[in-house]
């Protein structure tokens, strides 16, 4: 991903507004600031951008529907998410995941981590096209195109987030092997980056409604992880 990749910040407190932007200007990125959610929906509409850093309790409409509407939109639907929130309970961060955020950071944080954080997400999706032997991938109904970012079933087209389609590729790619949850961690979001393993499993529910008959080939290998087989 190019130094200039180009950052919505989506934030209503001012001051944290302009100390993020700041921050990610001095860091070599382009970065555009709404106060609220409307505002932002205009923006994406206008050019969607690289990535989003959003905060979830905003005026007007909320951070959780800008984030819906954002995973309902074909064209914004692998753009990485990063959310912001007063609210750290577990169960918070959870509800955030299933909505689609790609990573979760509760405030007060740093800035230096969110940076590392943003960044990440970044290297993650310029990965998704880089290595050619999981750049199309098939498994029974299911075809992945890494180049086109794109996953269908039965040839219907399956609008995925950065995080599902890594997860699915990362499933397809092991070819019936199992992989746990941490090493799904280490593979989606990355090393060292402190989640619940539960996590995952919000990832792979949402993954699993979203490719609809074809779900049934993402099981669950009870107290291991998960692995990607023709279902019994």
């Amino acid at each position: 991903m190019s130094a200039r990749a180009d950052v919505l910040v989506v934030e209503d407190e001012a001051d944290l507004a302009e100390l993020l932007s700041h921050n990610l200007v001095q860091e070599g990125y382009t970065c555009r600031v709404c106060h609220d959610g409307h505002r932002a929906m205009e923006e994406l509409s206008k050019r969607p951008p690289d990535a989003v850093i959003l905060d979830r309790m905003l005026p007007g409409l909320s951070g959780d529907e800008v984030i819906a509407r954002i995973r309902r939109d074909a064209k914004l639907a692998a753009v990485p998410v990063l959310m912001l929130t007063a609210k750290a309970d577990e169960s918070d961060e959870l509800v955030g995941l299933a909505l689609g955020a790609d990573d979760y950071l509760t405030k007060p944080f740093s800035i230096k981590r969110l940076l590392a954080r943003l960044a990440a997400a970044l290297r993650r999706t310029e990965a998704l096209t880089s290595h050619p032997e999981t750049t199309q991938l098939t498994v029974g109904p299911i075809r992945l195109n890494a180049k086109r970012f794109e996953v269908t079933v039965d040839q219907e087209q399956v609008p995925l987030t950065a995080t599902e389609f890594r997860l699915l590729q990362a499933l397809m790619t092991c070819q019936g092997d199992v992989l746990t949850r941490d090493r799904l961690i280490d593979i989606v979001l990355g090393h060292n980056v402190v989640v619940t393993p539960r996590a995952i499993d919000v990832h792979i529910t949402a993954l699993r409604k979203k490719l609809g008959p074809a779900a049934c080939w993402i099981q669950t290998i009870r107290g291991v992880g998960y692995t990607c087989r023709e279902p019994e």
